[in-house]
């Protein structure tokens, strides 16, 4: 399979190119960066620069997977980080489709990435993908405008939405942010401790993505969540115990609004999120419980 990926040297498009190129597939990674130098099994494509048509080296591909887009957890959430972080996601999804419509032959299958935000949050619910009212905060409000994008790609083409939780990596993302102090021996839960954290292991976005493109039968929203989402308080506990460090210094949420401003929302606030579809189609996990995937990770 050739596969083209936006976003292709991030923490999920790295661990997904290594996967692909592990099973032998062919990838064409779009990047900004003309001067990146093609590897073995990986052609650099150059896009979102003037007189750019990566449309030209694309052809014959058999997939085309998005996940470009700029980092949540990279700044206060202002007006202007807000705006960014919007547009980012519409500026690079609306061009992917761009690129679809000017292919002569169409790839079979279009992933594009979104996330379990579209769902809002809850302390008491659980949610499927046949869940459709989203909720009504600004990353549900980002995942509504990000996904109506990817309905201008053709219609022959199939398109999977990567509803995204919490991934979890040993080298970059969510966990490293939190590992401080928690190796410090003085971790504890974060606000309340009862919201949901719904959580995957970066090795099983990549081979739920790759799983994705093998199976035709999937369409539309899929969660990429592993089937055992954890309350933060459990977290907490959790990560404790693989690093056989004390669970007990717990952090006001009116400290973690204080310091992070509306960006705390990713940390006070969560929701239970099931990658039902997933199941329903036979995937089968490698990290389906949350001890043993901190333990590989760490």
């Amino acid at each position: 399979m050739k596969v083209a990926i936006t976003g292709g040297t991030g923490l999920v498009g790295s661990t997904l190119t290594k996967e692909l190129l592990y099973r032998g597939h062919e990838v064409f990674i779009l990047t900004r960066s003309a001067d990146k130098k093609d590897q073995h099994g990986v052609t650099f494509v150059e896009w979102l620069k003037d007189g750019s048509k990566p449309e030209l080296e694309l052809e014959g591909i058999d997939a085309l997977i998005n996940l470009a887009g700029e980092n949540l957890n990279s700044g206060r959430w202002t007006d202007e980080k807000k705006k960014s972080i919007l547009s980012s996601r519409i500026d690079v999804t609306r061009e992917s489709v761009r690129i679809l419509h000017a292919l002569n032959k169409k790839p079979s299958v279009f992933i594009s990435g979104s996330a379990v935000g579209y769902y809002g949050t809850s302390f008491t619910e659980t949610f499927t993908e046949e869940h459709t009212t989203p909720g009504d905060d600004f990353l549900a409000d980002v995942v509504v405008q990000w996904e109506a994008e990817t309905k201008g790609a053709p219609e022959e083409v199939r398109t999977v939405l990567s509803r995204f939780g919490i991934i979890l990596s040993g080298e970059d993302g969510a966990l490293k942010k939190m590992l401080p102090p928690f190796k410090m021996g003085i971790g504890g839960k974060l606000g309340t401790g009862e919201q949901w954290m719904s959580w995957i292991h970066v090795e099983d976005v990549a081979k739920a993505l790759i799983y994705c493109l093998e199976h035709d039968s999937i369409s539309g929203p899929v969660n990429f969540t592993a089937p055992n989402a954890k309350r933060m308080e459990d977290f907490g506990k959790t990560l404790s115990d693989v690093l056989n460090k004390p669970f007990w210094a717990p952090v006001p949420s009116n400290v973690l609004k204080l310091m992070l401003g509306e960006m705390s929302v990713l940390i006070l606030e969560g929701q239970h999120v099931v990658p039902q579809k997933l199941l329903d189609h036979g995937y089968k996990f490698t990290h389906p419980e949350l001890y043993e995937a901190l333990e590989e990770l760490l």
